[in-house]
C-alpha cells in the first residue's frame, strides 16, 4: 500500500490535471463566444506558484502520513470546490474570461461570496500541507498564495467592472 500522503497527493494531482482539461475546454467556448481574456500577463505566476505548490509537497510530503483533522478539512474545501465549478458551470476556467453582455453569475455560493473559488484554494494551500506535517511549507505557500491574489482579484474585479463597456484586455 502506497504511503497515506502518496494517495492524497496523487487524488489532488490527477484532480488539478482534470480542472486543467475542464478550464481549457470552457476557455476555448468563452472566447468563442466573444470572451476576452484579462490578467494574461500575471496568468503563468499563478501556474508556477501552484505547480511549485504540488511539486514541493511530492517532494516533501509523499511519504508523510495525513493527519486526519487537516484531512476532513480538505474534503470539506473539495466539496465547497465542486460547488463553485457546479455554479458556474462553462464559465469556470482558471482565467478571467469575460463574455460582452453576459451577467455575472449569482447563484451557488455566489450568491454569498464575490470570489468563492479564491477562498477554497486560499485555505487549500495550507490546509494540504498542515494534513502532511509541513507547518512552514503551509505557511510558505498561504502567503505567497495570497500576495498573488490579491493581484488577481484586483484585475478580475475590474474586468468584471468593465464588462458593460467595450472591453480592452488587461494583459
Amino acid at each position: 500500500m502506497p504511503p497515506e500522503g502518496a494517495l492524497l497527493l496523487a487524488f489532488i494531482t490527477v484532480q488539478r490535471a482534470g480542472e486543467l482539461l475542464l478550464a481549457r475546454r470552457n476557455t476555448r467556448a468563452q472566447v468563442a463566444r466573444g470572451g476576452v481574456e484579462f490578467g494574461a500577463s500575471h496568468y503563468p505566476l499563478i501556474v508556477a506558484l501552484h505547480v511549485a505548490w504540488l511539486t514541493g509537497l511530492w517532494w516533501s510530503g509523499w511519504r508523510q502520513p495525513v493527519d486526519p483533522i487537516w484531512l476532513a478539512v480538505f474534503v470539506a474545501l473539495q466539496a465547497a470546490r465542486a460547488w463553485v465549478i457546479l455554479s458556474l458551470g462553462r464559465h469556470w476556467t482558471t482565467r478571467i474570461i469575460v463574455v460582452p453582455g453576459a451577467a455575472p453569475v449569482a447563484r451557488g455560493p455566489y450568491r454569498l461570496l464575490r470570489h468563492p473559488n479564491y477562498l477554497v484554494v486560499a485555505l487549500e494551500m495550507p490546509a494540504v500541507p498542515l494534513a502532511l506535517g509541513l507547518p512552514r511549507f503551509a505557511l510558505l505557500f498561504f502567503l505567497l498564495n495570497l500576495a498573488v491574489l490579491v493581484v488577481r482579484i484586483r484585475c478580475e474585479n475590474a474586468a468584471l467592472a468593465g464588462a458593460g463597456r467595450p472591453l480592452q484586455p488587461a494583459g
